[in-house]
């Protein structure tokens, strides 16, 4: 109830003249604190939006990474991974932006991403159902404990227990979750106690008539989602103006059309220095809205000339916006869906390729954007990690083919792939520097100092690669050899060292703990092999049946050897380590050493049976 009505005359009081009034009352409807309490209720809501919503990636892990590779040229399985992922991380506009970056890294194909991108528009619906329940208005008990506002106390008071108390990181993150909920539905209320007013000011409701005009309802939609870019935040603030009674279907229908095409300004965004497909899937994403905005404006319109739709003026509620939003994604994604094919040659005609664009390789490695979902950014960093030990692997194992048997073209083979190894030591351990500085989960931070340690370890194994060859063509050029006996020995050592790279390489792709427990033992085998050697080229030192000369090359070829099998032991224990949370390698193969273990003694025996040097004949080099 309002008091009298107060009035104040501005400038002087003249008969005749003109005079100017502002009438105000007790309990303005809209006054400045009024504006604060808004703004107060918009940064409580995005905030708690992001806060859940990284929290979510956390929780989800390098599970949406896995989910990823499980995608298929099957472009209904892309949708319903779409509509999956972005439920899970509650955010189109990041799931678009890693779309982005994971095909401008080679990691997916364009013509994967636009099921994806239909199922995404299809998941980010479920946030608006969430918000549409603040406004359930009931005395029953049951319908009033499903207001968030009722039980989003006790989901903070919840998060911050588990965040106070957990030191494990899934725990943290679900309790993140938790307070982001309950904070974004804070805001919420905030938000619509704060417009409530808004239906008593005549000023309002002649800004809303405006938004009957369905091209400004869709233009004023599109920019204001493109400004906080995010569709989510942008429906729940429609959903809080809702709350004052006054936005009726014709009204809101437009702008959630708008607030569609908004959203694409982030991929937009993102799409600004990449390649030619990752720029189509901006593209795309922006086509199928702007397509299917125009087909529902449409298809509506004409509808209401022929069928007078009488619900056009009636006030629409949280609920209805929530269902207007979830039929349009729902409805464009089934008239669109089959159009997959089109809407691809679409964007290839928008971003169109240029003569001699085919012949160009990608040199891009990793892609910043996926810095935005950590857990994307850590598995594509494994994926590339795998990449660069099959290299290593395969560059050692081309440079021990050239003892005995020296090639020009194996040496520039191996030179090469040693330069190629240098820059992905390079390029992924300046990127797992950036991941290192987010925000990580407990088994993601372990996982970068696991690929950290690695990536050094098969850059040293290209530099012993390299080391490897030169000794052989310094064999070639000056046209000495070892033995027949001292051929079978290196014979003897170089397939142990080929063993053991194969299984530490299959182990750490496929993360096989069994499997990288054998590889201690044969390093172990290889060790002593290698002390053997020595000893029996002193032998033949002693007889002078060695040359300095090649005593100082078969020194060089046994210390890359050596060097080699360390690595692998390195590689191996640090895997072992970071599955069981912990991180002292030392004492970890102080362990596995001294303490009796069978599985590391019959591996022991077995590979020391295996690769045993030939008795001694001669001590001829």
């Amino acid at each position: 109830m309002y008091n009298e009505i107060e009035c104040y005359i501005m400038g002087g009081m003249e008969v005749g003249r003109t005079q100017h009034t502002v009438c105000m009352r007790k309990g303005n409807p809209m006054d400045i604190i009024t504006v604060f309490q808004l703004c107060g209720g918009i940064a409580f809501f995005l905030y708690g939006m992001n806060v859940m919503s990284h929290g979510l990636e956390k929780m989800s892990g390098s599970r949406l990474e896995s989910t990823l590779r499980v995608m298929t040229s099957n472009p209904f399985m892309g949708l319903v991974l779409g509509a999956g992922i972005t439920i899970a991380i509650q955010s189109s506009s990041a799931m678009t932006v890693m779309l982005v970056g994971l095909v401008n890294s080679g990691i997916m194909e364009f013509s994967q991403t636009i099921g994806v991108i239909m199922g995404s528009n299809i998941g980010t619906t479920l946030t608006a159902w969430l918000l549409a329940m603040t406004g359930i208005e009931s005395d029953n008990i049951i319908l009033r404990l499903l207001k968030p506002s009722s039980f989003a106390p006790l989901l903070a008071f919840i998060g911050i227990i588990l965040n106070m108390i957990s030191k494990e990181g899934k725990k943290r993150d679900v309790g993140a979750v938790l307070i982001g909920f309950a904070v974004l539905m804070s805001g919420m209320e905030v938000m619509g106690d704060a417009v409530e007013p808004l239906a008593e000011l005549p000023q309002f409701t002649a800004i809303l008539t405006m938004f009957n005009n369905p091209l400004l309802g869709v233009l004023v939609g599109t920019v204001f989602t493109g400004i906080i870019q995010s569709s989510a935040a942008a429906i729940g603030i429609l959903q809080a103006l809702s709350m004052t009674g006054t936005i009726t279907f014709a009204m809101a229908f437009p702008l959630i059309l708008g607030l569609n095409i908004g959203t694409c300004v982030t991929s937009l965004i993102s799409s600004i220095g990449v390649s030619k497909n990752a720029k189509r899937v901006s593209v795309v994403h922006i086509l199928f809205n702007v397509i299917g905005t125009i087909i529902c404006l449409v298809a509506y319109y004409i509808g209401v000339l022929v069928i007078p739709f009488d619900f056009r003026d009636m006030v629409i509620n949280p609920f209805g916006i929530a269902l207007c939003h979830s039929l349009f994604n729902i409805l464009l994604t089934i008239v669109l869906f089959p159009f997959g094919r089109q809407l691809a040659a679409l964007a290839c005609f928008v971003v169109r390729d240029k003569p001699g664009d085919g012949t160009e390789t990608e040199q891009v490695i990793l892609d910043e954007r996926l810095l935005n979902i950590p857990s994307i950014a850590i598995a594509e960093c494994r994926n590339k990690t795998v990449r660069m030990a099959h290299i290593a692997r395969d560059t050692l194992i081309s440079a021990l083919d050239t003892i005995g048997n020296y090639s020009e073209s194996a040496k520039e083979l191996v030179t090469r792939n040693e330069d190629v190894l240098d820059r992905y030591e390079d390029v992924l351990g300046t990127y797992l520097v950036k991941v290192a500085t987010l925000s990580l989960s407990k088994a993601d931070s372990e996982q970068v100092t696991n690929l950290l340690h690695t990536i050094g370890d098969l850059e040293r194994i290209g530099d012993h690669a390299r080391n490897i060859v030169m000794s052989s063509a310094e064999m070639h050029e000056k046209g000495i050899s070892f033995s027949d006996e001292a051929k079978e020995e290196i014979s003897v050592i170089a397939d142990a060292l080929r063993e053991i790279l194969g299984v530490t390489v299959e182990a750490f792709a496929y993360t096989d703990l069994p499997l990288a427990g054998r590889v201690e033992p044969l390093e172990q085998v290889i060790d002593k092999l290698n002390d053997e050697i020595k000893l029996r080229h002193i032998e033949r030192l002693k007889s002078g049946k060695c040359t300095i000369e090649l005593g100082f090359i078969l020194s060089d070829i046994l210390a890359s050897f050596e060097r080699v099998a360390d690595h692998c032991s390195n590689m191996a224990v640090t895997l072992i380590q970071i599955s069981a949370s912990a991180l002292d390698t030392h004492s970890y193969l102080h362990e596995v050493k001294n303490v009796d273990s069978t599985d590391y003694d019959e591996y022991l025996s077995s590979f020391s049976k295996k690769y045993s040097l030939p008795e001694l004949h001669s001590v001829n080099s």
